[in-house]
């Protein structure tokens, strides 16, 4: 009777909605928020995506390298940031790739929700991700390692860019859940 039981129960449960997802990928990929390999890899490409995104829209309205060019600039060269652009992108996509990566590691996506709520879903905790780097990156890192206080105009521009980031960030991990 117990067997019976269990023959009903794990053999005949309805299984969650679920997207459609490309043959091609492998199963860990698709295993996000339970850290491991697959989020990794998802978090990184999310990230990287992301801040291309990110800096297309910062670039020309700043007209100004992300400040990773000031970083490097300050602690690794000896020269002037504009004489580091190549360094200050690749850094740049460097820490969006990890934040993908952080972001990857503890967001779940809810399988059991709609693939439309599980998109907003996605967006909205990506916005306050990145605007959590945002907060971070003006507090910590620009303030404190790089001795810079952005005006209000640019301290927006900023802010925007990294909710773009997060916008960009939820949407491309969920829509690859």
């Amino acid at each position: 009777m117990l067997s019976d039981i269990r023959k009903i129960v794990f053999e005949h449960r309805a299984e969650p909605a679920r997207k459609t997802v490309p043959e091609s990928e492998s199963e860990s990929e698709l295993k996000l928020g339970a850290g491991g390999f697959g989020a990794v890899r998802s978090g990184a490409k999310g990230g990287f995506i992301a801040t291309i995104v990110m800096t297309a829209f910062r670039i020309p309205i700043a007209r100004s390298l992300p400040p990773t060019a000031n970083f490097w600039a300050k602690y690794i060269g000896t020269g002037e940031p504009g004489d580091y652009t190549f360094q200050g992108i690749l850094l740049h996509l460097l820490y969006g790739a990890g934040s993908g990566v952080v972001f990857a590691t503890f967001y779940t996506p809810q399988e059991t929700v709609s693939e439309a709520k599980q998109e907003r879903r996605g967006i909205l905790w990506g916005a306050v991700f990145g605007l959590l780097l945002s907060v971070f990156g003006v507090q910590v890192v620009l303030k404190r390692f790089l001795d810079m206080d952005l005006e209000s105009d640019e301290r927006l521009i900023f802010h925007m860019s990294h909710a773009i980031y997060g916008f960009t960030l939820g949407a491309w991990i969920e829509s690859n859940t």
